[in-house]
This record gives structure tokens, sequence and C-alpha cells, in this order.
């Protein structure tokens, strides 16, 4: 509560109410092994432990160690941890040397199933990839500087295409459901235009799912753009999906498109009015404009459940990578919906309306309207 008289001298008393020091003691405590268990995930992903016990079954600290080529002592401790964390299940009371782990078909699922939209390893990975960058972070925030996404390195760029490949792949049964924009992408001979296409796995769902479709992908992280064509060719579609390292706003270039898209990176980018402005060029006048950014709440009084993630990912990746840039605009990850609707209205649309797909994991679907 804030109070200010009419006296020449204002005088100002706050009374702030919150948490005891014990109180917020016990949430940082909480914190701390939220920091502890996600770390210890990455540990069990990048060292392939979890992907034995999914594939071989229960398993002792040594023989876990033998086929993963990795320390026994090590193992063991992991092993004792995620027992306690109740990730693993143990036999119980009986030797260590002798005592068996397993993994659930919960825990099984969200940490190896790379198709589940449970899965929650990449998310780790990612967090993983902050840590080395701290110190150019503290840099960043005293200078005004940032800290780009190619700094991250593999960690960020591969977590990130991982995390959200599960839930890209479900692009053509959502957007089933939204005429106009099915409608653009099932026109004979569709070309779309994919606006920081990150690992691409957007463009593949979408070409795998409509035959003949034409697909460019746009990015400026060139080890992104390579992992990219290298999915693509797995996938079987590299002869309608092509991968161009190039900003966004070049994309008018490459001739007009029935659909264009922007998923999960308006925010990041330095010039988002000058890439929205190209998107708005490049699309064709029957064609559709969508962005997908993060479901983040209304306003700054009235938060979405997930806005506190949101900020966290800003803090330590976007924001810092927006900024690497100079000018830059500076969004950060929480771009609120009016945010978005000012720079379209700059770039040349008439407006931003919100498509009807819910449930579709942190996201939400725009339609620039022009």
């Amino acid at each position: 509560m804030s109070t200010i008289t009419d006296s020449p001298a204002v005088e100002v008393t706050q009374q702030v109410s919150g948490p005891s020091a014990e109180e917020f003691v016990d949430r940082l405590m909480g914190s701390a092994l939220g920091w502890a268990e996600v770390n210890a995930i990455h540990l069990g992903d990048r060292l392939g432990w979890y992907r034995d016990l999914a594939d071989q079954g229960p398993s002792t600290h040594e023989e876990l160690a033998a086929r993963t080529n990795t320390s026994s002592r090590y193992a063991r401790e992991w092993l004792e941890q995620q027992a306690l964390t109740g990730i693993l299940v143990a036999d119980g009371e009986i030797d260590a040397r002798d005592r068996r782990y397993a993994l659930a078909p919960g825990p099984r699922e969200a940490l190896t199933d790379e198709h589940s939209l449970a899965y929650f390893a990449p998310f780790a990975r990612m967090a993983g990839a902050v840590g080395p960058q701290l110190p150019a972070l503290l840099e960043a925030y005293r200078a005004g500087t940032g800290v780009s996404w190619a700094r991250f390195g593999a960690d960020a760029r591969e977590g990130q295409a991982e995390m959200n490949r599960p839930w890209l792949a479900q692009l053509p049964h959502v957007f089933a459901q939204v005429p106009q924009v099915q409608a653009a992408l099932t026109r004979p001979g569709a070309r779309i235009a994919d606006v920081g296409a990150g690992g691409g796995w957007s463009s593949i769902a979408l070409a795998g799912a409509h035959e003949g479709l034409q697909a460019d992908g746009f990015d400026v992280d060139e080890p992104s753009v390579a992992l990219a064509r290298s999915n693509a060719r797995e996938a079987g579609v590299s002869d309608r999906v092509r991968f161009h390292l190039a900003d966004g706003d070049s994309i008018v270039s490459h001739g007009r498109y029935d659909a264009v898209f922007a998923f999960e990176c308006i925010h990041d980018m330095p010039r988002p009015v000058d890439v929205l402005r190209a998107m708005r060029e490049a699309v064709a006048d029957d064609g559709v404009v969508v962005v997908m950014d993060e479901r983040v709440g209304d306003g700054f009084d009235r938060p979405g459940e997930l806005d506190a993630l949101f900020y966290a990912f800003s803090l330590f990746v976007c924001l810092p990578d927006g900024m690497s840039h100079a000018p830059s605009a500076a969004t950060g990850t929480v771009m609120r919906a009016g945010t978005l609707r000012d720079y379209a209205l700059a770039a040349g649309f008439d407006g931003v309306s919100v498509l009807p797909i819910e449930g579709f994991g942190l996201w939400r679907f725009y339609e620039l309207t022009f």
C-alpha cells in the first residue's frame, strides 16, 4: 500500500506483504531441488542412461556403466538420486552392488519418447546450455548488450528443436480445423514460407501431410539450417522442402506464397516489424499469415499461468539473443497480444485475431489479416 500526502514534503509509506524469511527459504530449497533434478535429467539424457534402461530393463549400476562406457561410481550415485526422487524404481533394501533400477512407464515416455507430446528431456538440455553463458549474460546485463543464440551452442539449438518436434508434427491436424489455413495448404502447387524455421520440423510436417506442397524455410543460424536440411533428407521431403540461410525479411526475393508462417520466433527478432512487413509482401492476395508464439497473459496485471516460465526463458535466452543485434526491439519471450498487434499494424497488416486452437502446449496461434 502506498500513501501520498498533499504536504510540501511528500511522505511516502509502503507496506509490503510477502512470505517470511523462513517461508521464502523453504521456497528456495524447493527451487534448488528442482534445479538439481533438471540437471540430473540432463546428465542421464546425454550419457544415454535413460535410453539404456528403457531398452535393457532393470539394471545394476555396474551393468549400466558397462553398457554405456561410463563410470560405475558415478552411475551408482546418479541411480540412487534418481530412485530417491521417484524417477526410477529400485529393488529396495539390498546391497548397493546388487540393487537393480528400473524406469517406470511415465518417466520412460517423458525422457525417451521423442515423438510424445510429454517429451521433456530436451528441456533439460536447453537449461544446461545456459550455465556456460552466465558470465556473458552478466556482462550483457551490465552493458545493455546481448548474448546471441549461436553462443548457446548445440544443446540449446538441438534441444529446442527436439522439444518442439512432437508439437509441430501436429500442425497438419491442427490446421485442418481452420478452414482458411487448410484451404491455403491444399491448393494445387501450394507454396509456403516458414520464417525462423529452426530444425525444420514445421515445414517437414506440413510438406509430409500435403502431397505436392512446396516449402521454403528461412533462418539466420547456420547450424540450424544444416540441421533442418538433414532432417528433411531423413524425412524424405528434401525435394519439396528447402532451407535458406537468410533473414526473414529476405523472403520476398523468393516469390509469392499461399501461406507464410512464423513459429515461435517473432519475439526473438531484433527487427520484428521489418520481418512482418516482408511476410505481408510475400503472401499472395488470397493467402494467410499465421504467427505461433507463447501463450502469455493479456497483461502484467493479468498474467497467464505460464508467464513465470516464459520470463525465465526471456531472462536467460530470448531477450539476450534479441539484444545481441542493434538496433533491437528487445521484445523478449513475454510478447503479449497487444505488442504483436502493434508490430503487425506497423508492418501494414489490418489486424490480428486469435485462431480457435486450444490446448496446443505453450503456444497460441494468431492470424494477421490484411
